[in-house]
């Protein structure tokens, strides 16, 4: 009898073991994947509250077709694009929408990629940017590098490539003479900037030849866009109209990365702001796109609505200073 009950005993008790060590087995399981993120990528949350701060000019200017490997932190090509992140803002984890070309630009102005077709040459009759701009009586200018001729809303010539223009698509501008005038030679914003006469947006587009395009080499390639937007730019940093509180912000970016780059469709590329109301030295980690900068710039111009994905996306408010 005694024997039965410590056989019994010693059943109980290594049951009792096993069921303690299985318990604390799927205890420390459930805590490790309690703490564990969901995916290797994960952002947090950040504000998207809208932007109170209101700007008189924004800007932007655009880059083409490089990795952000191959801009951020190059400074022997890059010097003073590079420069300029490390003294205002940039985002590390921004993504151009797809490739080629063409539907960047439209992300950027439209809300919408519109189409990949590089070639097309067709008016978009799309919601956009001057639509928008002119509903709320704000002015507007794209400054082009190597256009034929002022209000010019014709296919390619020379190293002016139509598929870089795309304000030069809308039919806001094509169907109004008067919009038209607003497609500018790059040297009127330097006019602009003297005569204190520059408009709410701007959209900055250099040449194939200065826009890191079209060239053989990387480093020559990057060096020389590099030059161009020191040539170009600085003036404008420099002006009072842009450098004062609530004066101006400029973004410059890239449509798109290299081709093999296909992250987020059309792959990681550098993004910089700068403006006296840019949270200085500022660097973010936040997942952002095309839209999310079309959907900045027209909150900075106190807009209030937003054509395309614009409407939907991740504001920017993090970059400005009390926001």
């Amino acid at each position: 009898m005694f024997k039965n009950i410590l056989k019994k005993s010693l059943i109980f008790l290594v049951a009792l073991a096993v069921l303690g060590a299985a318990g604390f087995y799927f205890f420390r399981r459930a805590e490790k994947m309690a703490v564990a993120p969901i995916e290797t990528n994960f952002i947090a949350p950040h504000d998207v509250a809208p932007i109170k701060t209101t700007v008189k000019h924004v800007f932007i200017v655009l880059e083409e077709n490089k990795s952000y490997d191959d801009v951020i932190g190059n400074t022997q090509d890059m010097p003073y694009l590079n420069m300029l992140a490390s003294n205002w803002a940039y985002a590390k984890n921004y993504y151009a929408n797809t490739h080629p070309s063409i539907g960047n630009y439209f992300m950027l102005t439209a809300g919408d990629i519109i189409t990949n077709n590089d070639g097309f040459s067709g008016a978009v009759t799309d919601d956009n940017i001057v639509r928008h701009l002119l509903a709320a009586g704000k002015t507007w200018k794209e400054y082009s590098d190597e256009l034929p001729s002022v209000g010019y809303t014709g296919g390619n010539a020379g190293n002016y490539a139509e598929r870089h223009n795309p304000l030069s698509f809308f039919s806001d501008v094509r169907n109004n003479k008067g919009q038209a005038a607003d497609l500018v030679p790059i040297s009127q914003l330097k006019s602009d900037i003297y005569s204190n006469s520059l408009p709410d947006y701007a959209f900055i587009v250099p040449s194939n030849k200065n826009d890191a395009h079209d060239c053989s080499n990387k480093h020559s390639c990057l060096s020389n866009a590099d030059a161009w937007l020191k040539t170009n730019i600085d003036p404008l940093l420099s002006s009072p109209d842009f450098n004062t509180s609530g004066g101006g912000i400029l973004i410059v970016t890239f449509d798109e990365s290299n081709s093999s780059d296909k992250v987020g469709g059309g792959g990681h590329v550098a993004w910089v702001v700068v403006g006296p109301d840019v949270k200085k030295g500022h660097t973010s980690s936040v997942r952002y796109q095309h839209e999310s900068t079309l959907r900045f710039m027209s909150e900075l111009l106190g807009l209030t609505d937003f054509p395309g994905k614009a409407a939907t996306a991740d504001n920017m408010g993090e970059f400005i200073s009390g926001k």
